[in-house]
């Protein structure tokens, strides 16, 4: 059996965005609707929504067959859980929270086998390896991981420059919900101050040769962060969508009196 290859982090050296939509409902029949819809990277929240390893393995097996490629967002960028994710068959990460070039470093050795990392060598047991049915998996699985890791407060988008200098991290995520909130605009990513970090902090990843991310449910923000160079844009997520048709629907019928809210990241 030949190797997967991680056609996401193959398509962040090209000039063309990849579209993306952030998948909350933390199920994998909802999961192969949103990867049968076209979009190019479908990103599995472990974060906040109500996801553990058997429903995000679940998700990744729905969407094995269609051309999205599946990112997981754990909670938090423990070692253990790391390698969990990737012997379910992981092959991008992206990690919430970083906030210096020390723990990048830490999260790049997390995603690789020794002697380049820590990975724990379980092979046999990983759905990764096709439980060892790839033969040279151990020897190129490395070459196929691909760490983004997300910057979403002050202190990290301080240390921004140390975080891009660290061999082994692909891409840097701007948390827009998280950085708007630090900035005290909390709910307001649109805000010109905040908008002004943003779009900064693009240009300074992309000007250091790594792939720049970005969420926005905001039509405007998002196309504006593809301008600047973003080459991974989510721009919607499935719980807003689905919300959003149902009372659309039912607003046909009967007047509703729950406040929706537009524009926001999510």
């Amino acid at each position: 059996m030949d190797m997967p290859l991680n056609l996401f982090k193959q398509r962040l050296h090209q000039s063309e965005p990849q579209i993306g939509l952030w998948l909350g409902l933390a199920d994998g029949y909802c999961a192969e609707l949103a990867a049968n819809a076209g979009f190019d990277w479908l990103l599995l929240d472990g974060e906040h929504a109500p996801n553990d390893l058997r429903s995000l393995l679940a998700q990744l097996q729905a969407i094995a067959p269609y051309a999205a490629q599946g990112i997981i967002r754990p909670p938090i960028g423990d070692t253990a859980l790391i390698k969990q994710l990737l012997d379910i068959g992981a092959q991008t990460l992206l990690i919430p929270m970083v906030e210096s070039a020390e723990q990048a470093r830490q999260l790049v050795r997390a995603m690789h086998y020794p002697p380049l990392g820590v990975r724990g060598v379980g092979s046999a047991l990983a759905r990764a390896s096709r439980w060892n049915s790839i033969a040279d998996y151990l020897d190129r699985a490395d070459e196929q991981m691909c760490l983004l890791v997300q910057i979403e407060n002050l202190e990290g988008l301080r240390n921004l420059d140390e975080i891009l200098a660290v061999d082994g991290v692909d891409g840097v995520f701007i948390g827009p919900a998280d950085l708007s909130a630090a900035m005290g605009q909390r709910g307001n990513p649109g805000h010109p101050d905040v908008a002004a970090a943003i779009e900064d902090a693009i240009v300074r990843i992309r000007r250091a040769g790594k792939a720049a991310g970005i969420l926005s449910a905001d039509q405007r923000l998002a196309r504006r962060s593809i301008e600047l160079g973003a080459n991974f844009v989510a721009v919607g997520v499935d719980t807003t969508v689905l919300m959003k048709g149902l009372q659309s629907l039912v607003g046909q019928y009967k007047t509703l009196d729950t406040p929706t809210r537009d524009g926001g990241v999510y």
